[in-house]
């Protein structure tokens, strides 16, 4: 992986995060099919489903929270990596932009 250095940190993307990011995919996917219904009628993306007003409601419904569930998990999860993105983006400010480096509070 190439680091460019003009370019600040950025959070580390682990298996947690991955895989959150499916799930937020799926439920986009089950929103787009039980939208697809209501804009069209019909089942526009895969014929037949959704069938109903119930199924497209449920579909529309599950898919926003699932998106839900999953954005907050990767939240969570970019959270946890605060501390060690904070080290990393001031090590990063002192070195690229040692003049822009906030005042010393210790100074007193």
């Amino acid at each position: 992986m190439q680091n460019n250095s003009f370019r600040p940190p950025r959070p580390r993307l682990t298996g947690r995060i991955a895989a959150y990011a499916l799930a937020d995919v799926f439920g986009l996917t089950c929103l787009a099919l039980g939208a697809s219904w209501f804009a069209t009628g019909k089942g526009a993306i895969i014929e037949g489903f959704p069938a109903s007003t119930a199924e497209a409601v449920a579909c529309t419904g599950g898919g926003l929270l699932v998106m839900f569930w999953a954005v907050t998990r990767i939240l969570r999860e970019l959270a946890q990596q605060a501390p060690e993105m904070q080290a990393r983006h001031a090590r990063w400010m002192s070195e690229r932009h040692p003049d822009r480096l906030p005042p010393d509070d210790q100074a007193d």
